[in-house]
């Protein structure tokens, strides 16, 4: 699944291709068989378009240099090893599993590296072709060069990786399948990618990927590793810290917007650096790779939330409410949209608007409003905050009060109405101020604290007059008394 740190590259990769007037490409690199599922192909699409994010070339649409997923390259792979083979650029590993894990056991025991001894390096190209010949299994390792291997890291600077550092790296496995590293700086050099834009997690594949380029006599691309992302503890962001997936944070109701623009700010600032929010448009107008910091960032939740809760003010409440409305329905609070009426989506735009601000993302949504839909009495008389208040002499004074007025009500109580009717409870009990509304509120919403009461009354008469299983006023204290 498409995780923070996968979609923060992504996010950067598009950023700067958009700023520069360059061309996206989204290429799938499933050489990986036993780990790639179509699911997965098609989950990460999805969460990237979600994300808002786009691009010109890919699997599903094509282009001048596809396919597009590496599983449909391997013919393209197969030509360049014949090719590095045949110039003596690459050789073949005749080194069984048994004899490699030995080498590496010698090495750690001698607290040396373990790297590979090189020992069929000598092997006469004529030799090597007929064990290969005789059925011999054998990988493919390209012949690192007896120099060091530099390149530039944009964020970075110089980078240098000595020769025995890298060693000769397997470029096909002796099951046939090319490696990572191989077909990545095939594809980069086939696909014309100027710039390579990746997670601080690749620089010790980048020597690699640079020595088969140099094999191949090719142009190296710009490189520019990004900042690992950590978790509040200051380690590496993993599921123990919570939500990493796109798909989580699409399921917790995080809007896209925000996502993307505190996405953006883990390793980037803009020029200044006091602007936190930004528009998709206003990020590609000022993404430059130069603004972007070497040092981790810290994937700070509450700093999204509070990114999620502007952006979600900025959206037309219609538009909130139609996002919010699975989540009433998973709740069974509400039945399908597409069934209900405009008076019970414009009754549910009122609800939304009520408590959109005392939530973080939309899954919250249901939490905060169930006492519009169900409010259990036996509860609200067993919490101990509750308690206190209701069994004081001037609590039950008013719940009484309040209660015989609320059920002997020919209609529906309007705000002003229940305005009315909490002044006679006033005059009647001599409560005031928080003696008078705690006892009310806590009869109504099954709490001492909440939204204002002329937001909510209109909530339970219009919801009971809807029929949608909400209380009126009167029901309410009815069900207590």
């Amino acid at each position: 699944m498409l995780h923070v740190g996968n979609a923060r590259t992504a996010l950067y990769n598009w950023l700067f291709a958009q700023h520069n007037g360059g061309t996206a490409i989204l290429r799938i690199e499933d050489t990986d068989v036993e780990r790639s599922e179509e699911r997965y192909e098609n989950l990460l699409i999805e969460d990237l378009h979600w994300l808002g994010l786009t691009w010109e070339e890919g699997p599903q649409m094509g282009g001048s240099h596809g396919p597009y997923r590496q599983s449909e390259r391997l013919p393209i792979y197969a030509e360049h090893t014949e090719r590095l083979l045949a110039e003596g650029k690459a050789y073949r590993c005749f080194c069984t599993p048994e004899q490699l894990e030995a080498e590496r056991a010698a090495a750690a025991a001698a607290h040396q590296p373990q790297i590979y001894s090189g020992r069929c390096r000598a092997i006469s190209m004529q030799d090597s072709r007929k064990r290969a010949a005789d059925g011999e299994s054998y990988a493919v390792r390209l012949r690192i060069p007896e120099h060091p291997i530099r390149f530039k890291d944009l964020v970075r600077g110089e980078v240098e990786f000595p020769a025995e550092a890298v060693s000769d790296p397997v470029l096909v496995r002796s099951s046939g399948m090319p490696v990572y590293n191989y077909v990545v700086a095939i594809d980069d050099a086939l696909m014309e990618i100027t710039h390579v834009i990746r997670g601080d997690d690749h620089v010790s594949n980048t020597p690699k990927q640079v020595a088969i380029y140099e094999a191949f006599g090719w142009t190296v691309p710009e490189f520019a590793h990004l900042s690992t992302i950590l978790g509040s503890d200051r380690e590496r962001l993993s599921k123990r810290h919570g939500a990493t997936s796109i798909a989580s944070f699409r399921e917790m109701g995080y809007l896209p917007e925000a996502l993307m623009n505190y996405l953006a700010l883990l390793g980037w600032g803009a020029e200044g650096g006091t602007r936190e929010t930004f528009t998709p448009e206003e990020l590609v107008r000022e993404f430059k790779l130069e603004r972007v910091t070497a040092s981790p960032a810290v994937f700070d939740i509450a700093k999204l939330d509070w990114l999620n809760r502007h952006y979600l003010k900025l959206r037309p409440i219609a538009e909130v409410a139609r996002l919010a409305w699975p989540y009433f329905e998973q709740a069974g609070y509400l039945g399908l949209r597409e069934k209900a009426t405009s008076e019970i989506t414009d009754w549910f735009e009122q609800l939304v608007a009520v408590f959109l601000p005392g939530v973080d993302h939309l899954d919250q949504l249901p939490t905060k409003a169930a006492f519009v839909f169900a409010l259990d009495s036996a509860k609200t008389k067993a919490d101990p905050e509750n308690a206190a208040i209701l069994a004081s002499d001037l609590g039950q004074g008013v719940i009484g009060a309040f209660a015989a007025r609320a059920m002997a009500e020919p209609g529906p109580i309007t705000a002003e109405r229940f305005k009315a009717l909490m002044n006679e409870v006033k005059a009647e009990t001599g409560a005031k101020g928080k003696d008078l509304f705690h006892p009310v509120r806590i009869l109504l919403t099954g709490a001492h604290s909440g939204p204002e009461f002329d937001k909510i009354i209109p909530l339970f008469e219009e919801g009971s007059a809807l029929r949608l299983g909400v209380k009126s006023v009167g029901e309410r204290a009815a069900a207590v008394f």
